[in-house]
């Protein structure tokens, strides 16, 4: 009991002198990193098809970029609320292997031996979270919602066909950009999924005074990524990502 008691104390001691260190004032700046994204829920499949793996080894790479700011909270800078707006590529992407049932079984001669299909989905959102962070010492926590608004998407396959020669053939195709605000001269797509989501956030990073910082969240998905308005019970595919971040934030004082 003494031991926890003075582990605690410790503690105590630690994040008041931390806090005691950590006064600023208001700075803004720039945000750029990588995000690492995918799916899930039960019935994701309604999406992306046959074949989608949820795992966190199978998530997509992408990568995001902004502004974001600090406004102090409290008179030392322990509190503060750090709002951004950025422009993220999430999204997520499936691989499946055809070994057999090909019709016709040959191509120019050449016997199929395998089909490899590779798909990706590229979401473009405007993320808007909206943090209270807590920074002691130059490392800061953050914690809050974040609302989300999909403007956009992509679609790339590609279809590798191996055969027993050796030899292999790729084809790919690419959606476009499919705009789903409608502003664009073209005709605007009619989205499959709902364009506003909100999310809640985690993260942890370290800033020096200086106002470079490196930062680590994960964001995820309230709303169902599924449109439903003509649906009476919600499916369930949510959005998460995990986003890498490096930043500058301006000092002010």
């Amino acid at each position: 009991m003494k031991k926890i008691a003075l582990l605690a104390a410790i503690g105590v001691a630690s994040i008041s002198a931390a806090h005691a260190q950590n006064a600023g004032g208001f700075r803004i700046g720039l945000k750029v990193g990588g995000t690492y994204s995918n799916i899930s829920g039960d019935n994701v499949s309604q999406i992306t098809g046959a074949n989608y793996s949820a795992d966190l080894g199978d998530y997509k790479l992408g990568y995001n970029a902004g502004i974001g700011a600090s406004i102090p909270i409290s008179s030392d800078g322990f509190f503060s609320f750090a709002p951004e707006l950025l422009y993220n590529r999430k999204g997520y992407e499936l691989t499946s292997t055809q070994s057999s049932g090909f019709n016709p079984g040959t191509v120019n001669g050449k016997t199929i031996d395998k089909q490899e299909t590779e798909q990706q989905r590229v979401l473009h959102y405007l993320d808007v979270p909206l943090l209270a962070r807590i920074n002691a010492g130059g490392v800061f926590f953050e914690l809050g919602p974040q609302v989300s608004y999909l403007f956009g998407s992509k679609v790339k396959n590609q279809v590798t066909t191996k055969y027993t020669d050796g030899s292999k053939d790729k084809v790919e195709s690419n959606s476009g950009f499919r705009d789903y605000t409608g502003v664009s001269r073209d005709d605007a797509y009619k989205s499959d999924l709902a364009q506003f989501d909100i999310s809640g956030v985690a993260g942890v990073g370290y800033m020096t005074e200086g106002g470079i910082s490196l930062g680590l969240r994960y964001a995820r998905g309230f709303n169902s990524l599924i449109d439903t308005k003509n649906q009476d019970n919600e499916p369930k595919a949510f959005n998460n990502a995990f986003t890498l971040q490096v930043g500058y934030l301006i000092p002010t004082r």
